[in-house]
């Protein structure tokens, strides 16, 4: 699965990991993340993410 990167900040989402302390489950791709989903480092929307190389 595709991992995406905050610009603002640099964290990695990586959807093997999820974000558990965000509500979301290790195996959850990105694009099903719900759009109010913030980064949990910086707090910016999901629209600032961009898939990693």
């Amino acid at each position: 699965m595709q991992k995406y990167r905050c610009i603002p900040c640099g964290y990695i989402y990586d959807p093997e990991v999820g974000d558990p302390d965000g509500g979301i489950a290790p195996g959850t791709a990105f694009e099903d993340i719900p759009e109010d989903w913030v980064c949990p480092v910086c707090g910016v929307s999901k629209d600032m993410f961009e898939p990693e190389e």
